[in-house]
């Protein structure tokens, strides 16, 4: 017998009215009690029905998500962690790729049907904000970087980030840090974010040397062909700094390939802290941002849009740790 609101309400201790209020988002509920009651409704397996508050709401019950590309394992990720959360708010989610091109962004902002969808949660890239002001996307919340003033945004501090991972390979005693990730060709608000941070800590360090290394994307082959151009133009290189983990993966194979040993010769850090990266033969140390906290708080802010909230949309960043592993321990261990 599928579950009820009256199951969740026992559960969690509440009233089947309290049930009601955080399925629908409403506001005046405490975060405890909204904890209390989403955590009991993943145990009891509730779905609310999404047919008879589409009746009652005259709203379809379906959300979009927008990624550049859900072959990076961040935005895989952090896509099953939103569907997830959708899901137990009653909400479908409808996913779509953008390949982070303006023209495929652009199209996507009025493709959208406002009948048929009832709010929009967009990992933009390259769009600009008269894309979004001359498009009728209804509720919309932005994922990342790409930032456009009057809009939600979710987003981890790139800077600071970047700085704190910089300031680890300098405490693992590395002096020449190599930064591998700079967009050639596209836009990347990410990769200069996070190159601000590592220039700035080596400022900081008082480390004059800096050198970042440009890739044609994000994926493997594109840390590992950015590292073996890298390793030919210079061999003094004793840490690198990746924009993502795939980038990280494929810097230490060409490193691997190259005779270099992690972290001894050569100590690295990639972003994202994606699951492959805690697996490989040497694991990658990694910045790891709170994505079910990410997930959650645009689930939350959309569903707040969608109900009517008009307040100025604005920057609601995420906390962040660093997932010290092998590939970056080169004093004192793992920590």
């Amino acid at each position: 017998m599928a579950a009820t609101q009256r199951d969740v309400a026992l559960r969690a201790g509440v009233s089947t009215r309290t049930v009601s209020n955080v399925v629908n988002d409403y506001e005046h509920i405490s975060e405890d009690v909204r904890r209390r009651v989403l955590a009991a409704i993943d145990e009891v397996g509730y779905r609310p029905n999404r047919a008879a508050r589409s009746l009652r709401t005259g709203r379809s019950g379906l959300i979009a998500l927008a990624f550049p590309e859900f072959d990076v394992g961040y935005f895989a990720e952090l896509a099953r962690l939103v569907v997830h959360e959708a899901e137990r708010r009653g909400y479908t989610v409808l996913v779509m790729q953008t390949l982070g091109e303006r023209g495929r962004e652009t199209a996507l902002l009025h493709r959208i049907d406002r009948q048929l969808v009832d709010g929009l949660l967009f990992s933009a890239s390259a769009c600009e904000p008269a894309d979004i002001e001359n498009s009728d996307t209804g509720p919309l919340v932005l994922l990342g970087e790409h930032d456009i003033p009057g809009i939600d945004r979710i987003a981890i501090d790139n800077v600071a980030a970047a700085r704190a991972a910089t300031r680890h390979l300098v405490d693992q005693g590395c002096r020449r840090i190599a930064f591998i990730g700079r967009a050639r060709d596209f836009r990347s608000d990410m990769a200069e974010q996070r190159i601000d941070g590592y220039t700035q800590e080596l400022a900081a360090a008082g480390l004059p040397f800096r050198q970042v290394v440009e890739v044609d994307g994000y994926h493997r082959a594109h840390g590992f062909a950015a590292v073996r151009s890298l390793l030919l133009e210079s061999s003094e290189i004793d840490g690198l700094l990746c924009a993502n983990d795939p980038v990280a993966l494929g810097a230490m194979h060409a490193l691997n390939e190259a005779g270099f040993r992690v972290p001894s010769d050569i100590a690295v850090v990639g972003f994202d802290d994606i699951d492959d990266s805690a697996y490989g033969l040497v694991p990658l140390t990694s910045v790891s941002p709170d994505k079910a906290r990410i997930a959650s708080l645009a689930v939350s802010r959309l569903i707040e849009r969608i109900g009517g909230v008009e307040e100025a949309g604005r920057l609601h960043l995420v906390g962040f740790e660093l997932a010290v592993r092998a590939s970056s321990s080169r004093v004192g261990g793992v920590g």
